[in-house]
């Protein structure tokens, strides 16, 4: 199996590195367009922001690659909003794959943003898959997808949000499998094995 984790100017390539090592997986860091479209798997990493990401997104031709890739992808926290219409972030058109835009998380003198730490996933869909040794998982963002059609697992901060999405060969996640323990390796391997 070839699997593919998407270079691009973001910042958990190594960390996410480090879970597929674990996990005994080989794979290939890569921006290059003809190895991205022949790999079998295809991790799409984030930790950064909307417009920057993007616009290196297009100026290297991979905004079109990843739409149209056939194989599983997997969009990982910034990945996951990058897959989504719009981002509030520097009001960024995105690649569109979700039909859902980024919202920001509104602070309070309760709630600190950016969302850091624990929480707990609640599943509604088939992806990842049940039941979860441990539901806990690592989360860090400031900006979040509202629950949607395509909502797989939810998770509550401020207001309850889309923890998981599928759609078609795209799955996406907001928390951090590479940094979540047990449920994180289990989800990793849950894609990797679809």
């Amino acid at each position: 199996m070839k699997v593919i984790l998407l270079k691009y100017n973001a910042g958990n390539i190594q960390s996410v590195s480090y879970a597929l090592e674990r996990l005994g997986v080989d794979f290939e860091i890569t921006d290059d367009v003809e190895t991205i479209q022949a790999a079998d798997k295809v991790i799409f990493p984030g930790v950064g922001e909307a417009s920057t990401t993007m616009a290196y997104l297009k100026n290297n031709k991979l905004d079109q690659v990843i739409r149209d890739l056939k194989q599983p992808v997997l969009g990982i926290c910034l990945g996951m909003q990058l897959m989504c219409k719009h981002s509030e972030e520097n009001d960024t058109p995105c690649l569109g794959i979700f039909d859902e835009g980024v919202r920001k998380f509104k602070a309070s003198t309760e709630f600190k943003v950016p969302h850091m730490g624990w929480n707990n996933l609640t599943l509604t869909d088939s992806w990842p898959e049940k039941p979860l040794e441990n539901n806990s998982v690592y989360f860090v963002h400031s900006y979040y997808v509202p629950v949607n059609q395509f909502t797989t697992a939810v998770s509550d901060y401020i207001v309850p949000f889309s923890a998981a999405m599928k759609k078609d060969n795209f799955y996406a996640v907001q928390f951090h499998p590479e940094k979540s323990a047990q449920a994180g390796e289990q989800i990793l391997k849950s894609f990797l094995e679809v």
